[in-house]
């Protein structure tokens, strides 16, 4: 006689919610490992490691260790024009706070080349207009599962914002 097998109940599947800090090092891995990043956090934390007025005219280009270790690795950095000098004096500063942000002494030397970095993105401004009729009530019945009031405020005012919006460019 043959034996069927019986379906298992679906499991509840429970996607818990992930920090987009975990998501974007998995991404983001393989490629800054091509480029010598074995520490991901260097770039992503560059203007709280150098400053923000450092940063905006400097950007880590490669990480490279010893041979054999994996630790005391030189950094190449890449600094906009005249700020060559002023990157040159905040060296011992700047590798004390790398050090300091990787948990070990990660970098022992600081190479600079000078030449141009990309510049940010050009903001782009973004227009509210007013949701007409059908969306608010399309966003309302959207929302009418959700029975905590707080919850449901912010909800509506995310989904405002995201119907209404406008892009100038």
């Amino acid at each position: 006689m043959a034996r069927v097998k019986q379906s298992k109940e679906p499991e509840d599947r429970r996607y818990g919610v992930r920090q987009v800090a975990m998501a974007a090092a998995q991404v983001t891995k393989r490629a800054f490992g091509k480029r010598g990043f074995a520490m991901t956090e260097l770039l992503i934390r560059w203007p709280a490691i150098a400053g923000d007025s450092v940063a905006q005219h400097s950007i880590p280009e490669k990480l490279t260790f010893p041979q054999g270790k994996t630790d005391g690795g030189t950094l190449l950095v890449r600094v906009d024009g005249a700020m060559g000098l002023e990157f040159q004096h905040l060296q011992p500063v700047l590798i004390e706070r790398i050090n300091a942000q990787c948990g070990f002494r990660a970098v022992s030397h600081l190479k600079i080349i000078q030449g141009p970095i990309g510049r940010p993105a050009r903001k782009v401004a973004i227009r509210r207009k007013p949701l007409g009729q059908a969306q608010s009530e399309r966003l309302g019945e959207e929302l009418s599962p959700v029975t905590d009031p707080g919850l449901r405020a912010a909800l509506a005012r995310l989904g405002t914002g995201v119907l209404g919006r406008k892009m100038d460019g």
